[in-house]
Order: structure tokens, then C-alpha cells, then sequence
């Protein structure tokens, strides 16, 4: 089992870090099948950007900026008066914050660009959430999420997450995971009663759900918000997106709720892999 070194950070054993690294594996297999390519995401993200993109109006309670000691706080500390800073101590804002979801990288990596074919990407990105309670492998404060985003027509979108799904649950019946696809209730953007309404009508997002109630993938449609806040254009219109995510951890966790035992999810995962 994982050992925790604080609430919600934890740290893989061998046979648990093993079956994530096949997992990840097979999920990097996935977005290349998608037309994605590989990139490596920002581990940091521009607090402006975040507001461009209604993330303080909409999940102000995720969010973990990153800040520095002041000049006081350092001097103390180097010279041993205090061990530890101390809540005397104010912080200096860097002006980021750790990331809540890789995606949020990928597309504000494409600001202001526009494209004449559509742009698939796929990155691994440990992201943070300062969730109100923590379980296992289930919800953890610091993890790892694999995307693949696609950029371009309202149709194209369709076509990916429509393509994501299925290799999702092929994935999951592969390794014996019983998933059910529901609607989510946390698409990226919300915050005014027409959008809100318009998510009721027509979800963005759905999430394959483990028999435990945990949520190891999702499919997400934007529509055009992203493309329309950070100036993204795909044949002269503001670009369409949507994204497909796996949260890693959380496919450990269904595959050790399956088998009981890292070793045997191993062996399983393994051998049911190779038949890809």
C-alpha cells in the first residue's frame, strides 16, 4: 500500500509504481492512437491566465499559489532564530499557482495562436488540488494526469472524445474495471446561470466511474471558451477544444480495488496489456 508523507501526498511502493508506470504506458499509447503529440507541460501557471480563464470564479477553492519567503522571514531562518517560517511570517506571491489539471498548460501554451489543421497534444502533468478531505489513492492533494487535447472545429471535438471514449472503455474491460460513463458536474467553466443551464442541456463533461464511485477518466467539451478567451483560431473562428483525461493514481487504485494485491494487478495488468 502507498505511504503517505502528508495528507493527500503519497508515495508508490515498487509493485505500485510499476503498475503506474504501465498504466501511463498504455495511456500514452491512447493519446498517439488520438493523433497526439508528446509534449512536456508547464509546471507553474500565470495567475492572469488562470483569471482569463475564470478559474478563481469557478474553482477558488482548488487553487494553490506558489509564493516566497520575504526578505525576514530568510534572514530569521539563516541565522537560526526560528526553525520553521511562521504564520508571523507573510508570504510574497509569485504570481502562479500549481496547476489543477494539465490541460490548462496545453491551452494557455497555444495563446494566440491560430491553426489551419487541427493541433492534437498529449502531456503527463502532476497537478494539485486543495480538495476539503483526502482518501487514498482516491483524492489526493498532489497526483498525476495524463491529456490529450485537441484544438479545432466543433466537429473535430466530436470525433475525438467520441474516439476517447471508446479506447476508455475498452481500456477498462480489458483489465476487468467496471466503469459507467456519467454526466459530471464539474465542467472547467461555470459561474453564470446561462451556462449553467446550458451544461444542464447539453453536459461537457462526462467521467468514467469505478464501482467504488471514483472517477478515473473523463472526456471534456469546451465549445469554444478556451479558444475565444486565449485567442486561439482555427480556420478564422475562435478554435473549438476538448480533451480526454486519465487521473494515473486512480487507475492503481481501481486495479487494487480489483485484484487486492499490487502484486497480482501487476501480473494481470501486464499479461492483459500485451494483448494491445
Amino acid at each position: 500500500m502507498p505511504t503517505f508523507v502528508a495528507p493527500g501526498v503519497a508515495v508508490l511502493e515498487p509493485e505500485e509504481a510499476a503498475l503506474f508506470d504501465a498504466l501511463e504506458t498504455r495511456f500514452q499509447g491512447i493519446a498517439a492512437a488520438l493523433g497526439a503529440r508528446q509534449v512536456a507541460g508547464p509546471a507553474l501557471l500565470p495567475e492572469e491566465d488562470l483569471a482569463r480563464l475564470d478559474f478563481f470564479r469557478n474553482f477558488p477553492h482548488l487553487g494553490l499559489p506558489v509564493a516566497t519567503l520575504t526578505d525576514r522571514a530568510r534572514g530569521e531562518l539563516a541565522r537560526g532564530e526560528v526553525s520553521t517560517p511562521s504564520p508571523e511570517h507573510p508570504l510574497a506571491s509569485t504570481g502562479c499557482y500549481l496547476p489543477t489539471a494539465t490541460c490548462y498548460g496545453l491551452l494557455v501554451s497555444l495563446k494566440e495562436r491560430a491553426f489551419e489543421t487541427p493541433e492534437v497534444i498529449t502531456s503527463v502533468g502532476r497537478c494539485f488540488r486543495n480538495e476539503d478531505h483526502y482518501d487514498g489513492l482516491r483524492r489526493l492533494r498532489a497526483f498525476h494526469m495524463r491529456e490529450a487535447l485537441y484544438v479545432g472545429s466543433q466537429e473535430g471535438v466530436v470525433d475525438h472524445l467520441s474516439r476517447a471514449t471508446e479506447l476508455v472503455l475498452g481500456l477498462a474491460d480489458l483489465l476487468g474495471i467496471k466503469v459507467r460513463r456519467e454526466p459530471a458536474t464539474d465542467p472547467f467553466y461555470l459561474g453564470d446561470g446561462s451556462r449553467a443551464l446550458l451544461n444542464q442541456l447539453d453536459p461537457v463533461k462526462f467521467e468514467f466511474v469505478s464501482d467504488d464511485g471514483t472517477a478515473i477518466a473523463s472526456v471534456n467539451r469546451h465549445r469554444n471558451f478556451f479558444g475565444e478567451r486565449l485567442g486561439i483560431r482555427f480556420a478564422d473562428e475562435s478554435a473549438y477544444s476538448g480533451c480526454l483525461a486519465f487521473g494515473v493514481e486512480r487507475w492503481v487504485h481501481a486495479l487494487l480495488q480489483v485484484h487486492g494485491d499490487p502484486q497480482r494487478a501487476l501480473i494481470a495488468t501486464k499479461r492483459q496489456l500485451r494483448k494491445v
